[in-house]
């Protein structure tokens, strides 16, 4: 059984998002929500958002194919962050002119898998 969640245009830089991302990868659902519950990095309520959705996502999966799913079993087969379109602003700088800011967004996707034993 795999299930996967995606999120997209998230307010913060990929390569943020990739230090906490790369901390659940591998784990078990419940190991990764409590890494993402005590971590102190700001992306990790995004993340944690994107990972309960994901194991929803099984869950429905599973009851459409009246299959048995242990949440226990489930682990982070993948979980990967790529670079979104970025906002682009622009702030005003001496003389009149002005200077552009790119504001960076992520996508976010994660696939939740049974362990295979």
């Amino acid at each position: 059984m795999e299930a996967h969640a995606i999120q997209r245009t998230v307010r913060q830089s990929p390569r943020k998002m990739r230090l906490v991302v790369d901390l659940i990868r591998g784990k078990p659902v419940g190991e990764a929500f409590s890494i993402l519950k005590f971590s102190k990095k700001g992306a990790a309520k995004q993340i944690s958002k994107v990972l309960l959705s994901a194991v929803s996502n099984a869950r429905q999966k599973a009851q459409a194919a009246a299959e048995r799913l242990d949440e226990d079993e489930l682990m982070v087969k993948t979980a990967t962050v790529d670079m979104g379109s970025p906002l682009k602003r622009f702030m005003p700088a001496a003389q009149g002119r002005a200077t552009p800011i790119k504001k960076h967004t992520s996508h976010v996707r994660i696939v939740v898998a049974t362990k295979e034993h």
